[in-house]
């Protein structure tokens, strides 16, 4: 980042405003750490305190660390007035859209960089794999640091994965898969260790159930993703109820997270209230401790700079932008995102699905039958309402939910390609994508099924026992 003041602050977004504070509150700390020359912490420390005050000139509030500006613009008379947005935390997505989420707003607001050919192809190079469809079709769109992450990469420096669940059901759907078909496949092509964090924790602290239920739920989901094909002697599962008291390395990178950030922030971030448990709270830090390599001694030797990428989908955010933004006030590397969109709820892309509604979406418990009756039941239509406004006028696959999930689910590029034309030409009726969407998840889900079968309690244990992987570092 130029330091000098030359630069028109003036042209700045209130983010870009946000990123250049916080930057240079990392040099003026890094400055003073190496112990440089009083002038040059003075010159630094200035430029600081210009920065801190153009973005309050501009947002109308003090800078606080951890906490971007919302989405504003500029109104007639010179206040500021929120845009109507998307709402998206890591409770909450709800759009007035059909289509769904407005991800290209949403990369702006968060002040992520969006997934571009120039990166894929990069991934392409580096892994010598074709990339994944997910990747390919934009389904994850955006990311933070990937860039440094490859450059690592090809220096010969790994790195690790890590992505979670929160477990508050029994029952996973498909939508819930999203992310660990990914990791799966960068796993694969990456060959690195994966840590798979089940948040029991929070779900017994943000729901009405038993600390017994929550663990129980935990290793119940623990099975389905085992069933996803992760390789037990490269992939650390753990509940946080379990590992928290088993390692002291988690515990003080949580204590560390906890120190640096504050009650405001926390409130801001996340919308707690006065009124919300202190756990909820302090659960911020827990979700960011599996972002450091010192959390999993037994997998790094005590190692503390293997940087970490997390595939999650971008409601999940927050809490790693709040990661970021103490990693290097602690000495540790931040983690690098890469977000997925939303998965659609059966009924449409307006909100996410609820596990509490079994009609929201397909469910991996759910028979043959059940799928054919969801589907053509609740899959919400991008056709017309007649068959021969639809055969004159063709379909919406913008807004047609079954061809949202063959996007996810369906691998063959050409035979999707054909679907969405044939559907948008008429010829293609709402009836006939929605048995292809069937004919896919069908045999899909069975196949789970069937993986899970052989998933015992025993090999849950041992995913889930701290150990050693198959990587020396």
């Amino acid at each position: 980042m130029a330091d000098s003041p030359n630069c028109d602050l003036k042209s700045l977004t209130p983010l870009q405003l946000f990123e250049r504070v916080t930057e240079q509150g990392e040099k003026v700390r890094a400055l003073k750490a190496g112990k440089a020359p009083k002038d040059e912490i003075d010159a630094a420390v200035r430029m600081l305190l210009s920065l801190k005050l153009s973005y309050k000139t501009t947002t109308g509030q003090d800078y606080q660390a951890g906490l971007p500006p919302k989405d504003l613009v500029l109104i007639n008379n010179g206040t500021t007035k929120e845009e109507d947005e998307d709402l998206v935390d890591p409770w909450n997505v709800q759009t007035s859209n059909a289509k769904g989420v407005d991800y290209d707003k949403l990369i702006v607001r968060f002040g992520s960089s969006k997934i571009d050919t120039d990166l894929i192809n990069r991934i392409e190079r580096a892994t010598g794999q074709k990339p994944h469809h997910f990747l390919r079709r934009g389904i994850f769109f955006s990311h933070r640091d990937m860039d440094q992450v490859l450059d690592a990469y090809e220096n010969k420096k790994s790195f690790y994965l890590y992505t979670g669940r929160g477990p508050s059901s029994q029952a996973m759907h498909v939508g819930h898969l999203i992310p660990f078909m990914f990791t799966k496949w960068l796993q694969e092509v990456f060959d690195v260790p994966l840590v798979i964090q089940l948040t029991d924790d929070e779900k017994y602290l943000w729901k009405d159930m038993t600390v017994e239920k929550a663990y129980e739920y935990a290793k119940e989901n623990a099975k389905d993703i085992i069933a996803c094909g992760f390789d037990i002697n490269k992939t650390f599962i753990f509940s946080d109820l379990d590992y928290l008291g088993a390692s002291p390395g988690f515990y003080k990178n949580i204590v560390k997270v906890q120190k640096h950030v504050t009650f405001n922030q926390v409130k801001g971030i996340f919308g707690f209230t006065d009124s919300d448990c202190i756990g909820k709270i302090s659960f911020p830090a827990i979700q960011a401790a599996p972002s450091f390599s010192s959390s999993f001694p037994q997998i790094f030797n005590g190692k503390e700079n293997i940087q970490c990428l997390i595939p999650c989908a971008i409601d999940q955010d927050p809490y790693f932008r709040m990661t970021r933004d103490v990693a290097p006030r602690i000495g540790l590397p931040k983690p690098a995102l890469l977000h997925s969109v939303f998965f659609p709820a059966l009924q449409g892309a307006q909100t996410k699905m609820s596990a509490s509604d079994p009609n929201s979406s397909i469910f991996l418990t759910d028979t043959p039958k059940q799928i054919k009756t969801k589907i053509n039941k609740h899959a919400f239509s991008g056709g017309r309402d007649t068959i021969e406004e639809h055969r004159k006028y063709g379909g919406n696959c913008d807004v047609d939910v079954s061809f949202m999930y063959l996007t996810f689910f369906l691998e063959d590029d050409d035979r999707l390609e054909q679907l969405k034309q044939a559907y948008t030409s008429g010829e293609l009726l709402t009836g006939e994508l929605k048995k292809v969407l069937i004919e896919t998840m069908q045999p899909l889900v069975a196949a789970h099924q069937e993986r899970r079968k052989q998933v015992t309690d025993e090999i849950v244990k041992e995913f889930m026992t701290p150990r050693k992987l198959a990587f020396e570092f």
